[in-house]
């Protein structure tokens, strides 16, 4: 085998690895990054959950008082 051809096929090789190498690490950040942006979605789906019961907490709250002041008018 020719020194050219042989060179040729290491850098060939070389070349695979290190661009399958860099694929993957590539894919593994991209995978963090997705598993963190889905545990602050859950969160801030959380918060919102939480808000909902909070308002129609509120929004009963303030019927009452209505109708205490309502009450208290007569």
């Amino acid at each position: 085998m020719e020194p050219e051809i042989a060179v040729a096929i290491c850098s060939l090789i070389g070349t695979l690895v290190g661009s399958l190498a860099g694929i993957m690490t590539a894919n593994r950040l991209t995978n963090y990054r997705i598993e963190q942006l889905e545990e602050k979605v859950r969160k801030h789906n959380n918060l919102v959950e939480r808000m909902i019961v909070v308002e129609q907490s509120t929004k009963s709250a303030h019927h009452r008082l209505d109708e205490l002041i309502a009450e208290r008018e007569d």
